[in-house]
């Protein structure tokens, strides 16, 4: 289950990387915009201010983020939909202007399929942009992944799904870079400065950690969250100013070429 509220916590910092994104898109008028795992839609309704004149429908599958994102769509612009569903089912109403992604297919086994359909999508001057976590190889990721592993856990988490992250740029450009498609790769990253006690386990509350929670009862919940927090302690030492976190994110752009 998803928690809108928590993810929500630090909503400056998750929502940058999707502004540098849409930055990359050169789309000036499009009539048709959609937002693939659109989350509490508050981002979505950035698109439907920036694009006034297209249709702009966000689609998540976690009815909590709709919920929320019904919130936003009541008091925003009048070009924006929500709705219920899957990014494997999403069929397009009509072919797609301008296909974002942000931050979802790190929880999509296969992503790299579901990108070359998306890019089928595209009208002739279609614009596809994605961007996914691809910090794997730090301590906020791989403290659950060693947990999860452990004796203690191993028992209760072997079905939990946690998520992939991304590939490298290159494996993006390789991936979709072809006639007819001009592709733009490159990695970011960035360093949060996060206010607050435990602020690294809040950040991850409302994205990594949210397989393990969702697989364990309250009391388990809380032991792996006690030892989670204490390893991070370890590692992410708070400051006067805050808790510096690192965090590398990879972003594609895929223009389809008006012929």
């Amino acid at each position: 289950m998803w928690d809108a509220g928590q993810y929500l916590r630090y909503g400056g910092e998750r929502s940058r990387p999707f502004f540098d994104l849409i930055a990359q898109v050169g789309a000036t008028d499009p009539g048709y915009v959609a937002d693939l795992g659109c989350g509490p839609g508050n981002l979505t309704a950035a698109l439907a201010q920036r694009w006034p004149g297209a249709a702009v429908v966000g689609v998540d599958n976690s009815p909590e983020m709709i919920e929320a994102a019904a919130g936003v769509g009541a008091s925003g612009a009048a070009n924006l939909t929500f709705q219920l569903g899957d990014v494997w089912d999403w069929r397009a109403a009509r072919p797609v202007d301008v296909l974002v992604c942000n931050a979802v297919l790190q929880w999509v086994p296969g992503h790299q399929e579901l990108l070359l359909n998306w890019a089928d999508l595209l009208a002739p001057g279609g614009w596809l942009a994605f961007q996914l976590p691809g910090n794997f190889d730090q301590p906020s990721h791989t403290i659950v992944s060693e947990l999860a592993r452990s004796p203690r856990w191993r028992a209760l988490l072997a079905d939990a799904q946690l998520n992939r992250q991304a590939g490298d740029p290159a494996d993006y450009v390789e991936l979709l870079a072809r006639p007819g498609y001009q592709v733009d790769a490159w990695e970011t990253s960035y360093l949060h400065i996060l206010p607050g006690p435990d602020a690294v386990l809040e950040w991850t509350k409302g994205t990594t950690l949210r397989p393990v929670l969702a697989a364990l009862d309250s009391e388990q919940s809380a032991a792996f969250v006690g030892e989670y927090a204490e390893r991070l302690r370890e590692v992410y030492k708070p400051r006067s100013f805050g808790t510096i976190f690192p965090f590398r994110r990879v972003f594609t752009v895929v223009n389809r070429v008006a012929a």
